[in-house]
């Protein structure tokens, strides 16, 4: 397949998800489930006009766009917090819809008209005309996990079924681990590699670690569910003062979502709790005091990194943790149709050279880093993607949940949240010193 053609269908498959998450009545649309998120008729619009500015004007925002400039404002991110854009006068769903339509079909245009070979381009700022095509498809699929936060957030009957089906897992997988032995290895992706990895996915560079241990799978509910049991949430040394000093003021219990008796809400739908599930919507927090209870602790995402891409046989990095095939589902959970992870053991053909499983999709997984640039960073054509959070009160996470499009994760992959985060699709993955 051509990268055009490429391009076009990631664009298409991205496109065909958001709408059937926002196809609801405006009066829903317009609706804020909870002060963390938008209103979903925001991110609709948001959507196209960041497709708008990187692929028809070039990323320059002086350059007339569609809309109104004082209509474009209403959409930077930077500007207006989520908490307020209940309260702006946005596009209403119906020129919303219009407005995506009217940039996707120029976009297409734009794409058609791409030469066959890459070259320089003005009008995309970079020696690569295809990666603002990219970075709109990423841009999108990862409003697309945004709005299912949203959505699992609404109050009220269900939106959404109940989800699609999922291999089951197998026993015996749960709480073990698998040995990476100390050594070298390629850290980050160059361009070459990865034409579309994003900027803090690179430059490649070697990195040398001690050995540890990581876990075989995500730990699961029936795990968090024994911590809970033995005062886990009561105990305030088994957490960091900050995170003690967080569970107390959000009087935390159990995971987001987590109702009595063994139940849980999910996308309004009560269900018992699967205890062979990957837990999902935790703190970063709460996964540091699961690791002291557990005698582990969190990996750093360089040991996340190594564990999922490295082949020590070769001596080089594989593209995903089971190789060079592409994400399939006999091998991860992606793409958002199940609406929930899969059991630990659903994947044992997604396994990395190291033998650990479900790395990409189901959960993400917090790591004790910072998010910080790697050597020779250099800011992509979108500038505020990386660089004005390094250094900020995030941690990375690693993997991807079940809510991640599957062509646009890789091992390199960095997502980042603030600490008290648990909306998001978060889950743990321990590590141990050797």
């Amino acid at each position: 397949m051509s990268d055009r053609q490429a391009l076009a269908d990631g664009l298409t498959v991205a496109r065909d998800r958001t709408l059937r998450l926002v196809d609801f009545d405006d009066a829903e649309l317009l609706r804020q489930y909870d002060p963390l998120m938008s209103p979903l008729v925001w991110d609709l619009a948001h959507i196209g006009q960041q497709e708008e500015l990187w692929l028809l004007r070039g990323g320059d925002p002086a350059t007339p766009g569609m809309l109104p400039p004082a209509i474009e404002d209403l959409y930077d991110a930077f500007v207006h917090s989520r908490a307020s854009r209940v309260a702006l006068p946005l596009l209403s769903a119906a020129d919303a819809h219009k407005y995506l339509r009217t940039v996707r079909a120029k976009a297409l245009d734009t794409l058609d008209a791409l030469p066959d070979e890459r070259a320089d381009s003005p009008l995309l700022g970079g020696p690569d005309p295809a990666f603002a095509f990219g970075l709109v498809i990423s841009h999108e699929n990862q409003h697309d996990e945004t709005m299912l936060q949203a959505l699992n957030l609404r109050s009220g009957a269900p939106l959404l079924g109940g989800g699609g089906h999922l291999p089951p897992g197998r026993p015996g997988v749960a709480g073990t681990s698998v040995l990476v032995p100390g050594g070298p290895f390629v850290l980050g992706v160059d361009a070459a590699d990865e034409p579309y990895s994003l900027d803090n996915e690179r430059s490649a560079h070697v990195v040398d670690l001690p050995g540890f241990r990581i876990g075989r799978v995500p730990v699961t509910n029936a795990e968090w569910q024994a911590f809970i049991d033995d005062g886990g949430y009561r105990r305030p040394e088994l957490w960091s003062a900050r995170g003690w000093d967080h569970r107390c003021q959000a009087a935390l219990v159990a995971p987001q979502f987590w109702l009595p008796e063994g139940t849980r809400a999910r996308f309004g739908h009560v269900e018992a709790i699967p205890g062979d599930e990957p837990v999902q919507h935790v703190t970063f927090f709460e996964a540091e005091a699961y690791a002291e209870w557990a005698g582990a602790r969190l990996p750093t995402e360089i040991e996340w990194e190594k564990a999922a891409a490295w082949d020590p046989e070769a001596g080089a990095r594989r593209r995903y943790p089971w190789g060079s095939a592409p994400p399939s589902g006999e091998v991860a959970n992606l793409g958002g149709g199940a609406l929930r992870p899969a059991p630990v053991g659903a994947y044992p053909g997604g396994a990395s050279a190291y033998g650990a499983e479900q790395l990409l999709g189901d959960v993400w997984e917090w790591t004790t880093s910072p998010l910080r640039p790697w050597p020779g960073f250099t800011p992509m054509i979108y500038e505020r993607y990386s660089q004005p959070f390094f250094d900020g009160d995030y941690r990375v996470l690693r993997g991807g949940s079940w809510a991640v499009g599957a062509d646009v994760l890789r091992p390199s992959f960095r997502n980042w949240d603030h600490p008290i985060r648990r909306q998001i699709f978060s889950g743990v993955r321990l590590a141990w010193d050797l």
